[in-house]
């Protein structure tokens, strides 16, 4: 890139666009089309030149390869993975899709950007050409035709480019870009190394920065050097000299030394210039010069300044030119620069003189400043008003400008940043900025201060800035741009707040930002802003049923509610009267109950906080979030209103005492958050999180996405490991001072979770190497650091999926995690005060290894485990629980040194263990892995001795541990026996599982299951025998037994399915559970898949509560669910790809309430596939009587279109039912295209509401720029409800919708919504020119016996960088008129 604004940088053009006609083919079936000529583009860059591939056979035999080969042309961060048709409407999928002629976009996820190719083809990039807007529309009426599209980033027609040898600036030649050395950077690299007879395998600017790019290479002022393996080499490389015997690409206007002018144009005027350089010591430059001449009806294009005998521009010398330029009008300023190239690109300018040739009127303009990047401010380009008589003389005014880079991490740059900043009487030209204040520019968080002089440009309106894309960790998040004009003092604000980088965002390095209405403005609306992206952030911790903290900075403690409903923040972290349950949300609207005493809330009231009955409007809070990640608490009964506390703890009012003695901020704790199986998100800041990359590296620098997410894995209080969801088996760790994800749940991969109170985040220490914390460089990279303050080693972390403590021990087979723990310990030999500390990590915490040595006073949870073997002993993993009646201590590892020593047959085998607050003991679990080749274990006896007390517990087992014995159990359970009577009884659960009669509803994988009643739970035991020759078969009954000790009341139990591929997932009707010698039975109902999909996580098991229990109970379907009063049946239909890969969602309409969105599911996860019927629960409570409903998805997936047969809702306790046929496809290339069909309710004795259809006739503003390429939704809302938010995608007047002037027609069908009154117009912002000034909408319809068209005027924009920065709006009916059908309409 150039500061110049050079034409000699030429853009891509494309040949073709989505509206052209596509060349004719052989349609006869004896002579099929053998190879296709296609054109791909980029996603969302019109700036792309595209790439003309030819498809056949002998090409490409997939379509995958298709995919890699575009992958090499067409620059994507992670390759070409997607191809569309030019709108994105369509995905292609297979080669035969692809139609010959034809042009198709690349992108590397599902979501495509539309590119109108025929803009793109006159699209340079803005600071290719600096003339003034009103010069654009001349320029191009006059531009001659452009020639065919050449491959990505190689400009129209044959560019050249000097390339130099490396370290040899004599041996150098000139290259033309054509399309066959330029299909990708490889080719080129190749190619020069033929032209320069040398290996060339990379490419420096003449300034020694590398060239990783094609594009990078032609943004390189005409030159590159070609060097091998070596490092780049410091030298002469004089560019100049070689380029200006050609004329330079894209230039129209030629410049003749005086005396040999050409006939141009009567249009055009000639002009005489004079240009002398100073006499100073090394005035005179080796670079080459430009001017511009700016009129009052256009500016002129870049000229540049040279003759033929090379010798320009000298000490004391005058250079005279002849140029001619178009009808510019009136001049009232010019600009001169040079390109700062060759040895000495230095130029003191003494005058400058223009002489009109036709009118004869002379301009004297004394420069004698300096054009150096070494001298003065640095600038190489100058502007200087004109005197004309009868017109003002502008003034040169010094612009700042403030520069904000982004918080976000890697959010600098070190690339070369340029801006144009344009107002009512001009541009600057594309300037670059490189000298401000600061040590180094465009750092992470910090604001840059530049100044820019140029002639006065007025009232500003907008910026055009941008980088070149070259260094390392070249991409840009650029927060705004302020510009102070000192004439005038007024400041202008460009808000961005978006990344200008390849491979984020829109993949876009230029953006055109404008300006907003005042600075003021703007930074609330930053401020706004900010709190908005807060509490996005932090809106999780008020979910219902979070049990949450409030800190106070000012006072050190915690809020607490005391019995008496005294509230006071003095409250330590562990105290139960600072815990609160959100039992109420909506919105940011909170009632945060005691967890202690469930019948006192906080409260205001009459301005002061204090504990109050639940459920009173005083105890609605609202929380309002700052930009710090403080929360204030305020009223919802009266706003201002708020918490406040004085530095002593004690309730305040903001009057009773100095602001600095108050405080109304609070830090939000919740608990919970790293209980083991938990899935968080380690946020970085507001947008960003802790990464796993796929080369093993993390960083900070991660989408906010399921890729971000890690599995908790809890080892010890305070003491977790974390596991890459995306990445199974791939841990956090620190190790040989690197901070990576490549861990294998070794100690390496141990952290000790360190809180920080004061903006609730938290570090993680490392308890390998204590000191050193998971940290992150200025890039991103996460790196182990030593522990300071600063916010590099702080995460904040979100829930995405709660965890559950290890009570009752889930499974008798350690996890990977702990394996590896154990294995890692056995490998290593560590010194005995490393070997205490990591005893402390094991998997096992509760194990202490057995020493003759110790000395240490027993405590009070240390005991003797005695394992009795039988006549058959294992060499597999055995595992101890102990139940008691406050907890469970367990998994216990039974392992020592020499694990081949340990129960052998009629073998004591002695083990010492530590048991934690467990209470008094009741039963055991013990077991073993299946691991050995001995495949079973005679346990004769367990003994267990109190080592304090020695208070002795013996529990006979007398038994076979095998899968080939009885029941298959490997695992058993033994209570204690009190005067030779068991204290509870050993029962031998009846288990049927009911596998659904879905299609595919069948599986081979493993099923475990665990049952929970008031007495703990039995462990995850596999379903290993069952009745049945082939287990888990559709539509089959499956009986196993599960001994264990009486659980008393059963409550919930939990399945899980570990599933390989989709292939396997299994669809589970109900579980039943028998206790025998009983009537009961407990029944829990599935109905659904597993594994299943739950906010992007894939689970493998789930809990399922008890429905019914009853005496002699035949077996039958259970209809009730935990929380749904409805049962609704969803029907796809049998027609072919009749199913869906979309998200299915219902709204369900009453005369008190609509339901709002109910997610029924998604089709990737075996729903909605054809001929098949779904059943849901919902719940419908308080919605009033039904009047329709409304189903519809979100077009997401490879195949979302889906034919919808039927759905019936049917009350569950009245078994009222509706059956609602729909009989109709629902997909963007159907019928209509609505993604969304409504139905209204068929009762008896009732009419049912019409189903109208609306004509929507949207009117598109004249102003520039008025139109949009977004997409556009509309809701209607009337007196009988609204029809949801639709998009207007098919007008039926105008292919390309939306454009300036025009006035586009869409229809929608919706049940009958009675007067219109309103309604929400909004786009989303995709797409490049994405801004829409809408003028007005009307909305027709016609009803049985009336109609109506009613005006709902807007006149504004929607557009996120005017007026007001909003995209959605409210219309308010303008004039309606309802009529008899005969009757007229008014609008």
């Amino acid at each position: 890139m150039s500061e110049t604004p050079s034409t000699s940088f030429s853009t891509i053009h494309p040949t073709s666009s989505e509206g052209q006609v596509p060349s004719s083919r052989h349609l006869s079936l004896t002579h099929p089309v053998v190879a296709k000529r296609i054109s791909f583009y980029k996603s969302g860059d019109p700036q792309f030149g595209g790439v003309r591939v030819v498809v056949n056979p002998r090409s490409f035999k997939t379509f995958d390869a298709l995919l890699d080969n575009l992958s090499r042309k067409v620059p994507l961060p992670f390759g070409v993975r997607n191809i569309s048709t030019p709108r994105g409407r369509h995905s292609i999928t297979r080669l035969e899709d692809l139609e010959d002629g034809e042009s198709y976009l690349c992108s590397h996820g599902r979501k495509v950007q539309p590119v109108d190719l025929d803009k793109a083809r006159q699209r340079p990039r803005p600071w290719r050409s600096s003339r003034a807007v009103s010069a654009h529309a001349h320029a191009h009426a006059h531009a001659p035709r452009p020639p065919a599209a050449a491959a990505p980033g190689v400009p129209r027609g044959p560019r050249r480019l000097v390339v130099f040898r490396n370290g040899d600036p004599k041996t150098r030649r000139a290259v033309l870009l054509r399309k066959r050395v330029t299909q990708s950077f490889e080719a080129f690299l190749q190619h020069l190394t033929v032209v320069m007879q040398s290996p060339v395998a990379k490419l420096y600017t003449t300034d020694g920065r590398r060239v990783s790019s094609l594009q990078a290479g032609i943004l390189s002022s005409g030159a590159v050097v070609a060097a091998g393996r070596e490092p780049f080499k410091p030298g002469n490389y004089d560019i100049q000299k070689y380029l200006l015997p050609a004329r330079l690409p894209g230039i129209s206007h030629r410049v003749h030394r005086k005396g040999n002018a050409r006939s141009e144009s009567r249009k055009n005027s000639k002009w005489n210039v004079s240009i002398i350089t100073s006499d100073l010591p090394n005035a005179g430059t080796s670079s080459q010069i430009y001017i511009i001449l700016y009129g009052q009806h256009r500016s002129s294009a870049p000229i540049y300044l040279y003759g033929t005998d090379g010798a320009q521009f000298q000490d004391g010398h005058e250079d005279i030119f002849t140029i001619t330029v178009g009808d510019i009008g009136t001049l009232f300023k010019i600009r001169i620069g040079h390109t700062n190239c060759g040895c000495s690109p230095s130029w003191h300018c003494k005058e400058v003189q223009l002489q009109n040739m036709n009118s004869g009127t002379q301009f004297y303009i004394p420069v004698q400043r300096w054009l150096a990047r070494d001298q003065e401010d640095g600038e190489i380009c100058r502007e200087f008003p004109i005197l004309n008589k009868g017109h003002p003389v502008l003034p040169v005014t010094i612009y700042e400008v403030y520069v904000a880079t982004g918080e976000l991490w890697n959010a600098g740059t070190v690339a070369n940043v340029y801006i144009s900043i344009h107002g009512e009487k001009g541009d600057t030209g594309s300037r670059q900025l490189f000298r401000s204040k600061s040590s180094f520019n465009f750092l992470r968080g910090q604001t840059d201060t530049f100044f820019l002089e140029a002639v006065h440009l007025g009232d500003l309106y907008k910026i055009v800035i941008g980088h070149d894309g070259l260094g390392p960790g070249n991409g840009w998040f650029l927060e705004d741009v302020v510009i102070k004009d000192p004439t005038t003092n007024h400041k202008y604000a460009f808000f961005c707040h978006r990344w200008l980088d390849q491979g984020e965002d829109d993949s876009k390095i230029v953006r055109e930002l404008y300006a907003r209405d005042n600075s003021i403005f703007s930074a609330r609306q930053k401020v706004e802003l900010k709190r908005k992206q807060t509490w996005t952030a932090e809106s999780w911790k008020f979910t219902k049923g979070n049990t949450i903290q409030f800190y106070n900075r000012l006072t050190g403690g915690f809020v607490r509610l005391h019995p008496d409903g005294t509230v006071d923040a003095i409250g330590e972290k562990r105290d139960k009267y600072g815990l609160f349950d959100v039992i109420f949300n909506k919105g940011n609207i909170c009632i945060f109950q005691s967890h202690e005493m469930r019948h006192l809330s906080l409260a205001l009231d009459n301005g002061f906080v204090t504990g109050m009955a639940s459920g009173g409007a005083t105890t609605e809070l609202r929380v309002l979030y700052q930009p710090n990640r403080c929360a204030l608490l305020e009223s919802a009964l009266v706003p201002g209103h708020t918490v406040v506390f004085d530095r002593h703890g004690r309730i305040a009012d903001e009057s009773s005492a100095g602001y600095a003695n108050l405080s109304k901020e609070f830090v939000i704790f919740v608990k919970g958050v790293f209980l083991n199986s938990a899935v968080v998100l380690l946020a970085t800041n507001l947008w960003q999180a802790l990464c796993l990359q796929p080369d093993g590296s993390c960083t900070g620098v991660g989408n906010q996405s399921e890729k971000s997410y890690w599995k908790v894995h809890k080892i010890s209080s305070g003491i977790c490991m974390f596991e890459s969801v995306k990445n199974a088996e791939m841990y956090l760790r620190i190790k040989d001072g690197r901070c990576d994800g490549t861990g294998t749940g070794d100690t390496d991969c141990c952290f000790k979770i360190k809180k920080n109170l004061e903006n609730a985040s938290i570090s993680l220490e490392s308890t390998e190497s204590p000191g050193l914390f998971v940290g992150l460089q200025s890039d991103g990279q996460a790196k182990p650091v030593i522990y300071t303050k600063d916010e590099n080693v702080c995460f904040y972390p979100q829930v995405i999926q709660f965890g559950r403590e290890n009570p009752m021990g889930m499974s008798a087979i350690p996890s990977r995690g702990e394996e590896k723990i154990r294995e890692s310990k056995k490998q290593k030999k560590l010194p005995p005060e490393s070997e205490a500390r990591s005893a402390l990590l094991s998997s096992t915490p509760k194990e202490i290894r057995h020493s003759q040595s110790s000395e240490t006073l027993l405590s009070e949870d240390e005991w003797k485990v005695v394992v009795l073997t039988g006549n058959t002993g294992t060499q597999a993993n055995v595992t101890l629980w102990v139940y008691g009646d406050e907890g469970v201590s367990g998994p216990i590892s039974l392992s020592k040194d020499s694990p081949k020593q340990l129960f052998l047959p009629k073998q004591e085998d002695e083990f010492q263990v530590e048991l934690r607050n467990t209470g008094k003991i009741y039963k055991i679990r013990i077991g073993h892995d299946g691991t050995s080749e001995q495949p079973e274990w005679n346990l004769q006896k367990v003994t267990m001795q109190h080592l304090k007390s020695k208070k002795i517990f013996d529990f006979v087992a007398n038994m076979r541990l095998s899968r080939i014995q009885a029941e298959g159990d490997i695992v058993c359970e033994l209570p204690v026996v009190k005067r030779g009577q068991a204290i509870f009884p050993l029962v031998r659960y009846q288990i049927d599982v009911y596998t659904g009669q879905l299609k595919q509803a069948e599986t081979e994988s493993e099923v475990f299951l665990c049952l929970y009643g008031e007495r703990g739970d039995s462990g995850l035991r596999q379903l290993y025998k069952s009745n049945m020759p082939v287990k888990f078969q559709r539509g089959q009954i499956d009986k196993f037994q599960i001994e264990a000790v009486s659980l008393g009341k059963l409550q919930k139990v939990l399945l899980r399915c570990e599933a390989s591929d989709k292939s396997q997932y299994w669809y589970c009707e109900k579980v039943i559970v028998r206790e025998p010698g009983t009537l009961y039975e407990s029944i829990f109902t599935c109905e659904r898949w597993l594994p299943f999909m739950s906010q992007g996580i894939i689970h493998s098991e789930i809990e399922l509560y008890l429905q019914e229990m009853q005496i002699n109970h035949h077996p039958k379907i259970q209809e009730e669910a935990n929380d749904g009063d409805w049962k609704v049946i969803v029907v796809t239909g049998d027609l072919e790809n009749a199913g869906t890969t979309a998200t299915v969602s219902l709204y369900v309409y009453g005369e008190t309430r609509c339901s709002g969105a109910i997610i029924l599911g998604s089709g990737k996860h075996q729903l909605f596939s054809p001929n098949s019927a779904d059943i849901f629960k919902i719940n419908l409570k308080d919605i009033g009587e039904i009047y329709k409903i409304r189903i519809g998805h979100d077009n997401s997936g490879k195949d979302p279109g889906w034919y919808l047969e039927e759905v019936r809702l049917e009350n569950i306790a009245t078994h009222e039912l509706f059956c609602l046929t729909v009989d109709s496809w629902i997909a963007e290339n159907e019928n209509d295209g609505d993604l969304w069909k409504e139905m209204p309710i068929v009762r008896t004795k009732k009419a049912p509401l019409p189903v109208v259809v609306y004509e929507i006739h949207v009117h598109t503003g004249t102003k520039p720029g008025a139109e949009t390429e977004s997409n556009v939704f509309i809701n209607l809302i009337g007196s009988r409800g609204d029809s949801g938010k639709r998009r207007l995608h098919q007008a039926q007047n105008n292919k390309v919708r939306f454009q300036r002037g025009q006035v586009d027609i869409f229809s929608i069908k919706a049940v009958s919504l009675g007067k219109l009154k309103k309604v929400l117009i909004s786009h989303d912002g995709t797409g490049p020119g994405n801004g829409w000034y809408l003028e007005s909408i009307v909305v027709k319809s016609e009803g049985e016996d009336s109609s109506q068209e009613v005006l709902f005027p807007c006149n504004r924009w929607l557009d996120e960088y005017r007026a007001d920065g909003k995209i959605e709006c409210e219309l308010l009916a303008g004039g309606s008129h309802s009529a008899g059908k005969t009757g007229s309409v008014a609008s």
